[in-house]
């Protein structure tokens, strides 16, 4: 691999960059045909005149005399790079300045993709500025087009602020304006990821409705015509008035059973006391000489009708009319079933809707009435799918007053913070998936609304506790998180003069969060 060398100083710093590069080329994600090219000086340096021209179109150097700007052109190098090569590496020094004179620089991290985080366009200050606190780069930058740069070395920083008194402020300003810009950089980064899991989320839930709805719906069309050739064969019998009297009593009776049963064992569901209940429909339809028995058990099991008033009914019927009465009724209540699916999916597809609604606060002010139990239940919605196996326990003090809070920014400290205590609980899982406790409490202490996430996951280890909160600091592996969501998390319980703390053991971790009622009594 070659690299063109820069003259002194900076021959130096290009050896200490060749001699390292083994060891962060293997964190590069580059295609493989794509071999790493470096920005370098030109083949042939360009005049002074051009250099203090190019320099004139930089507006942090506004202001500046001819020889001011000619100390800047004589004592900095150049370096120029064709589209794609690499202007400096995650991770190496920083040890210059950087004045962008033609082209544009895309900065991206190595966890994030092909997702830009930056751009550097012609006429910006940039790299290390004198008083930057600055150790390395922070992420890979790639040229775009044609670029040209000239470098001020950190060793000629004391030199240049004797010649330039200026620069002290205007590098101040740069770092000001630079602090805010990455501030709202990573705020982007954060919510886009936020809502990116968000999405996810919440296809899966839909997803699960909306499949069990069709699937019912395009059932029900075979069903209800089977249904209308059940009801011609059962008029066919002409059968007498009393008999039909006894059956239509019989369906009656047989319903208000069917639902007394099923209201009791609603809340203890026994899967093999159903497919018990079902083997014994099949024997009973079977000794009855009901045909296909096997398609109508199981209608029958769902529905928790008894035997008993099965013989209720053949005690009623011929036998020649048995078997159509039966698969009559097996036919109509598979029917109901159906578009009981249908009409409970739809409604959760409604709720799921309405949750999400509330979740983001559409159509309403920023700043809204926030009843923060609901805005837990809201963002527990969107985890249901990841939740099958966790015990969910919540208790909320029903004597806690409404916040006056950001309402979208407040689930987003929810969201986090649940997001943390699901992953911390499938830590340990062999396939991935959340096995635990999670509890949410809220509470009133004083003028605070207190909100606690607990979790029973293995706890945060004593020596990482106390850099979570630090931006782009994770314990997931790469990929899996920006390392801001704590961070995030953070500033807004901050912005609503609120705090956050963290008390950690194994099997117990709780965030507490406090917001005060009136932000006028904070403390």
């Amino acid at each position: 691999m070659a690299c063109l060398l820069g003259p002194a100083p900076f021959a130096s710093t290009w050896r200490c960059i060749i001699s390292t590069l083994d060891n962060y080329i293997p964190d590069i994600t580059l295609p493989a045909e794509s071999p790493l090219v470096f920005a370098g000086p030109p083949a042939h340096p360009t005049p002074l005149h051009e250099i203090v021209a190019a320099l004139r179109t930089v507006p942090p150097l506004d202001g500046l005399t001819e020889e001011e700007y000619a100390w800047l052109a004589t004592h900095g190098a150049e370096r120029v790079g064709e589209p794609g090569s690499i202007v400096f590496l995650e991770g190496v020094p920083a040890d210059r300045m950087t004045f962008i004179l033609r082209g544009e620089i895309h900065v991206r991290r190595h966890n994030t993709g092909p997702l830009t985080l930056w751009i550097g366009r012609a006429g910006q200050m940039t790299g290390k500025l004198p008083f930057s606190r600055m150790k390395t780069f922070g992420a890979d930058g790639y040229s775009i087009g044609n670029t040209w740069a000239l470098d001020i070395h950190q060793d000629l920083f004391p030199a240049m602020l004797a010649a330039i008194p200026s620069m002290a402020q205007r590098s101040v300003s740069t770092l000001l304006d630079r602090v805010r810009e990455v501030t709202r950089i990573e705020q982007q980064a954060e919510k886009l990821a936020a809502l990116g899991k968000l999405a996810a989320n919440l296809a899966h839930e839909l997803n699960n409705p909306a499949s069990a709805a069709q699937r019912s719906a395009s059932s029900l069309f075979s069903e209800l015509r089977q249904y209308g050739d059940q009801k011609y064969r059962m008029g066919n019998l002409c059968l007498p008035d009393s008999i039909t009297s006894q059956y239509r009593a019989w369906i009656a009776s047989a319903r208000a059973s069917m639902a007394e049963r099923e209201a009791q064992a609603v809340s203890s569901p026994n899967l093999l006391a159903e497919s018990d209940r079902e083997l014994e429909l099949l024997r009973w339809l079977e000794s009855h000489n009901v045909p296909n028995p096997w398609a109508i058990a199981p209608a029958l099991a769902e529905t928790f009708l008894p035997i008993s008033k099965l013989d209720e009914l053949a005690g009623i019927m011929s036998s020649e009319a048995l078997p159509v009465a039966v698969s009559t009724v097996a036919s109509s209540l598979r029917a109901e079933r159906m578009a009981e699916t249908v009409v409970s999916s739809t409604l959760r597809i409604f709720d799921l809707i309405s949750a999400i609604k509330d979740y983001s606060y559409m159509d309403q002010a920023p700043v809204q009435d926030v009843d923060l139990a609901q805005s837990l239940e809201n963002t527990l919605v969107m985890f249901k799918s990841r939740l099958h196996h966790v015990t969910v326990e919540t208790t909320f003090d029903p004597a806690l007053p409404c916040v006056a809070a950001f309402g979208r920014e407040l689930n987003q400290v929810w969201f986090a913070l649940i997001e943390n205590a699901v992953d911390a609980m499938s830590a340990g899982s062999k396939d991935g998936t959340a096995q635990g406790t999670l509890r949410l409490k809220t509470h009133l202490s004083g003028h605070m609304a207190f909100v606690e996430i607990w979790d029973s996951g293995p706890g945060i280890p004593p020596e990482l506790r106390d850099r979570i909160f630090e931006p782009f600091f994770s314990t997931k592996v790469l990929g899996d998180g920006l390392g801001l969501g704590l961070d995030t998390v953070q500033r807004i319980v901050s912005k609503h003069s609120g705090y956050i703390h963290v008390d950690s053991k194994p099997g117990s971790t709780c965030f507490q969060v406090r917001i005060p009622i009136d932000q006028a009594l904070a403390y």
